[in-house]
This record gives C-alpha cells, structure tokens and sequence, in this order.
C-alpha cells in the first residue's frame, strides 16, 4: 500500500479530465508573447515559435511552470525540427535548465503523426504505409488462404485503412502523397486478385465497393474542416 500525495490515478475515467486541469496552467503563464504557441494533448506537449530565439525563450517559460506543478520535461524524448525557408541552416543547441542539450531532428513524431524538416509543413506517410503493409500482411498470413476475397476486404477496409490514413485529414498532402496512398492498396490488390494488370485492380475496387485511399481522404478532410467551422475555430 502507498498514499499518492498528488496526481491522478491512471486509467480512472476523471484522470484525463484531472490532468488536464492540472496542466492548464502552462499555457496561460504571462510570460507567452505572440507567436508562441503551445499545444497540449494529456502530457505530450508541443512548442511551436517563429525562431530559435523565442524557441529558447518558450521553453524556459514551460519548464518555469512545470517546476511550479512539480514536473519536468523528459529530455530523453524531446527534439527540435526545422520548417521554414532556412530549414537546412544548422542551428543553435537548444538546452534544458538541467543542461540537456535537445537534439535537431529531421523528422519528429507527435500523437501518431510524422512531421518532416522542410520549406513547408509537411507530414510523411512512409510509417503509416509500413503499418499498413505489416497489419496486411497480419491478415493474408491468418485468412488469406482460407477466407473469401469479400471478407479479406472488409478486414483490411475496417483493420488496415484506419492505420494507414491515421490523422492525415489534418496533413496537407500533396498530389504525389495521394498517389503514393493508392498504389499501396493497388498493390494489395494485385496481391489478392494475383494479377499486375490495373484495369483488372479498377474492375474489383467497383465490383466491391472499395475506395481508395485518395477517395476517403477528401471525404475525411471535408468533416475534418466543418467541424472545425461550426466550433467557430476558423
């Protein structure tokens, strides 16, 4: 037995609710000036400013007020990543108040999604499309011989699209990322259907009602955004 003298009980229905009372502080600290920006979700938290500088400065803010609340940030699992128009220009070290050095990264993982170093915000989908091959594969491994083409498409449909668009109505993606999604599941078909021709793959993604993954992206995106509109976001 032990007394937990502040904090929540993890996996209590309250607990996320708790923590995020108990984390509110951190950004309404007067400190904040404008262009500094932190996002919260449960205990990741997001920094975002329009330089190095104020990056520093931001991060200072946060741990003063973490002190506050008896928490530090995890050095460990902390990194900085470069968008903008001087993304390749080497940076300085940003360090912690404990002297952790926090590393520069090409590439950084938020809540499931993969932000990449470049001009403009961009996200990759190379992780989701390897999640998407390995939770595939999962199933052609179980069922693939002995279940029909019909139920090995709802697996996937209900099982592997779900991993392989995780978070992205909230990307920009490109023409090419679109793209890049489709011959994923073009190849699984072809995979299925035991053929390399695409206008056989075309054939059975009508016959069985299977959008692609560019098809559901849009429709995903356009509830992404009306939701948004009708909380008055933006």
């Amino acid at each position: 037995m032990f007394i937990l003298s502040f904090g929540v009980r993890q996996g209590s229905v309250l607990s996320p609710f708790l923590f995020a009372i108990y984390l509110d502080d951190l950004t309404r600290s007067p400190l904040l000036t404008s262009g500094m920006f932190i996002v919260l979700y449960a205990d990741d938290i997001l920094l975002i400013s329009p330089s190095v500088c104020m990056l520093e400065k931001l991060l200072k803010i946060c741990e003063c007020e973490l002190d506050l609340l008896d928490m530090v940030i995890n050095a460990k699992k902390s990194c900085c990543l470069r968008i903008g128009p001087r993304n390749n220009f080497s940076c300085s070290p940003i360090s912690t108040s404990q002297g952790t050095v926090l590393p520069w990264v090409n590439e950084i993982r938020y809540l499931g999604i993969y932000m990449k170093q470049s001009r403009n915000f961009k996200c990759s989908i190379d992780h989701a499309k390897r999640s998407f091959y390995r939770s595939a594969n999962a199933i052609f491994g179980r069922v693939g011989r002995i279940a029909s083409e019909d139920i090995t498409l709802q697996l996937i449909n209900t099982k592997c699209i779900p991993i392989l668009l995780y978070g992205l109505e909230a990307c920009p993606l490109s023409k090419s990322d679109l793209s890049s999604l489709d011959f994923v599941v073009n190849r699984l078909f072809m995979k299925l259907f035991k053929t390399s021709n695409i206008d056989v793959v075309k054939c059975c993604q009508g016959h069985f009602g299977f959008n692609l993954p560019s098809v559901i992206w849009s429709k995903r995106v356009k509830k992404f955004e009306d939701k948004f509109h009708a909380l008055g976001v933006y």
